[in-house]
């Protein structure tokens, strides 16, 4: 079948990657797709991501059987939808279910109502209210912007300045535009964070290994909150306990409370959790694969993608087999630097091919291709990624082939995996 992927960072690449391996696929096309995808599927500029006619006219003219829906914008304004309506299968959670994402307010709002566990929160739309709850609350707290913000618009704040001062700079300056005209407040939550993503149609839920991000841009997890600077799996903290109790206790609640609300969710549930002193809690949702969560999950997967997929769209996935290899896979990710604030683009890249020869894979997140040549394109750049029977090896390879790859005031950081290397000191 042909198969149409929307989107152009890493993680879409690393879902092309991986669809590309199904023997149902036939031909890959990528809107508007990335210079690393280029090898594996047809890219095809032109076409907006939001422009849904335009999807799916796209989509008819290649005779696509199977779309699938990458980033969360496309998905909350209605991508899915409108490839129903076209009568092809889709990918992803309809605009309805995709709330769970686009709107933290919902999401908090459906958590308290369905009693899945979570931190304590107000929702503000007046920033004078909002200041005086974290003069009452104190810090250490969280502020999140209500809307999408690209991965960014979350600030944990140590101290009670820091919290006023993520008011203004959400509320006051728009730094994350309309999405900030709502805010969570909600409280800091010690722990060690941990992504559980899941495949669901909308009954049966199959949880993917589960995988840690590092959010921060610098070493020791300091610095401002990023799209994510690295991440592996499997996470030790997900221990089979734990991942019972986060099936039992948070995703089927919640697959259950959106069917009740009449959102049935279809596709891939990301749950952010923080384990705590009291078990597990949400952070945040997601109503898409994770970047860069896929890109240490789906190498994996042992699972033929496309089957897996199709059987969540048809609802079929209690009748299938979804399968894990035991090893272990970290993903590093190389920014250009003053990411995530200002950052250049347009710098030569070079030793991308002695990565490969390497055994490791480069999945690309903000590149350009021009004359044979690859080019910085964006604030995370490149995503280099290894698998090997354990985390320390996978580790010590990513980095490895990091370090063949060079352009002009690359960022990384250093410690990628570095609560899992602790957790198996001890």
């Amino acid at each position: 079948m042909n198969i149409l992927v929307v989107g152009s960072g890493a993680r879409e690449h690393t879902l092309v990657w991986k669809l590309a391996q199904s023997e149902k696929a036939d031909k890959i096309y990528a809107v508007p797709g990335n210079p690393g995808m280029a090898e594996l599927a047809e890219c095809v500029e032109g076409v907006s991501i939001t422009d849904n006619a335009a999807l799916v006219k796209l989509a008819q003219e290649k005779n696509v059987e199977l779309a699938v829906v990458g980033p969360e914008v496309p998905l909350t304004n209605g991508a899915v939808d409108a490839f129903n309506a076209a009568g092809i299968k889709a990918f992803g959670p309809v605009q309805a279910a995709a709330e769970i994402e686009g709107s933290k307010s919902f999401s908090k709002n459906l958590m308290k109502k369905y009693n899945i566990p979570t931190a304590k929160y107000e929702v503000f739309t007046e920033a004078e209210a909002a200041k005086a709850y974290i003069r009452a609350e104190g810090a250490p707290i969280v502020i999140k912007a209500d809307g999408l913000a690209a991965g960014k618009g979350v600030i944990v704040a140590m101290t009670l300045e820091e919290a006023l001062g993520a008011i203004d700079e959400i509320m006051g300056d728009k730094a994350f535009g309309s999405a900030g005209s709502r805010v969570v407040v909600e409280e800091f939550m010690a722990g060690e964070e941990v992504s559980v993503l899941c495949f669901t149609d909308g009954k049966t839920i199959l949880p993917m290994v589960p995988s840690q991000d590092h959010k921060r841009v610098f070493d020791n997890d300091q610095g401002p909150n990023t799209g994510g600077m690295g991440a592996y799996a499997p996470a030790p903290v997900g221990t089979p306990e734990l991942l019972a109790q986060v099936q039992k206790e948070i995703l089927e609640p919640t697959i259950k409370a959106m069917e009740a609300e009449g959102r049935l969710y279809k596709g891939c549930l990301y749950a952010g959790l923080m384990v705590t002193e009291q078990g597990p809690k949400v952070v945040e949702f997601n109503a898409r694969f994770g970047d860069p969560e896929t890109q240490v999950v789906l190498p994996l997967l042992e699972s033929d993608l496309v089957e897996v997929m199709l059987a969540c769209i048809d609802g079929r996935l209690a009748e299938t087999e979804v399968k894990w290899s035991k090893g272990a896979a970290v993903c590093i990710v190389m920014a250009a630097g003053g990411y995530p604030k200002s950052y250049n683009k347009g710098d030569e890249i070079s030793g991308l091919a002695d990565v490969a020869a390497d055994g490791s894979m480069v999945f690309h997140a903000g590149t350009s291709a021009k004359e044979g040549k690859i080019y910085t394109n964006g604030g995370r750049v490149l995503g280099v990624v290894s698998k090997a029977d354990g985390i320390k090896e996978a580790v010590d390879k990513a980095y490895a082939g990091v370090a063949k790859i060079s352009f002009k005031d690359a960022h990384f950081r250093h410690d990628i995996a570095h609560w899992a290397l602790e957790r198996l000191a001890k």
